[in-house]
């Protein structure tokens, strides 16, 4: 996919580009973010562990403005903070719920990763901060981390197993 036709006024200092159903938000409606996201839609699927008596679970992913992570539009050092929090499944059933509420990576995973890092630095204050967030339930973290040539700060695994994993960079000072 090539460059945004379109650029987005920008009026808000953080940016999530993959917000989904902003699991990870403690206020999913926080003004301080523009949230961002491929898709937008209202999905019910099965999901018999906290669903509604019929085994089923209502997602809504309803971004402030639908994106591709690949060609943001926006210009560039546009916000403080991104968030980056892209799929992390290359396969997934049909009407699998981790599919569903997270999305899933296409063919070329790879490539799109590599352009979703540059996207999100590009749109970047020097000096801002970049937080990727990466699930290591099929692709190992190193794998992805190699997609890109900026250098985390810190990190930190989370989840029952450790798999989770929040990275932080700072885009350097130097870089505009």
């Amino acid at each position: 996919m090539g460059q945004a036709c379109e650029v987005v006024e920008v009026t808000r200092p953080v940016l999530d580009v993959t917000a989904g159903t902003r699991a990870m938000w403690f206020d999913k409606g926080d003004q301080r973010a523009l949230f961002g996201d491929a898709r937008s839609e209202c999905i019910t699927v099965t999901d018999r562990t906290r669903g509604r008596e019929d085994g089923t679970r209502t997602l809504n992913i309803a971004p402030d403005v639908q994106l591709d992570f690949r060609a943001l539009p926006f210009a560039s050092e546009s916000f403080r903070l991104v968030v980056f929090d892209p799929p992390h499944l290359i396969r997934a059933g049909k009407k699998s719920w981790l599919a569903a509420r997270y999305g899933v990576l296409g063919g070329d995973w790879r490539d799109d990763l590599r352009q979703g890092f540059a996207e999100c630095l590009r749109v970047l204050m020097p000096g801002g901060v970049l937080i990727f967030k990466w699930s290591e339930v099929q692709v190992p973290l190193r794998e992805v981390l190699a997609l890109t040539d900026a250098q985390p700060l810190f990190g930190h695994a989370s989840g029952k197993r450790s798999g989770t994993h929040w990275v932080s960079f700072l885009k350097d000072e130097a870089e505009s």
